[in-house]
């Protein structure tokens, strides 16, 4: 069975770029959200496996995100991607839960060794 992913990035074009990576890798996108509010109906409504969260989002943060997956999914795998790579940034997702920080831009080689270690034993605290 294919691990199913959520991405989430109010950027069409970094959506549509990560979904290519990760089916083209045999990995099931089991959806994509724009903003905050998508992300958590759809987390609840598709359980992924593992959810790619970008930090800037229209409606939210994506640390409050994380913050509110980890109330109603507390074993919710997240991997955050965003270009917001400030140290105190990272820290703050790391310390909330995210199992790692791709900084864009990435290479495909990099977000899938992460997202293959996030989902193989959820090894946390990855920064690429």
């Amino acid at each position: 069975m294919n691990k199913r992913i959520l991405i989430v990035d109010d950027s069409f074009y970094m959506r549509t770029m990560l979904k290519n990576m990760l089916t083209d890798a045999g990995y099931e996108v089991v959806g994509e959200a724009a903003n905050g509010a998508q992300a958590l109906e759809m987390a609840t409504s598709t359980e992924p496996d593992l959810i790619t969260l970008d930090v800037i989002l229209p409606d939210n943060t994506g640390l409050d995100v994380l913050k509110n997956l980890r109330q109603i999914q507390p074993s919710a795998k997240v991997v955050m991607c965003s270009a917001v790579g400030q140290e105190i940034i990272v820290n703050e997702a790391i310390e909330n839960g995210a199992l790692a920080y791709i900084v864009k831009p990435f290479s495909e080689e990099k977000v899938l060794e992460i997202v293959g270690a996030a989902l193989q034993n959820g090894a946390s605290e990855q920064t690429a």
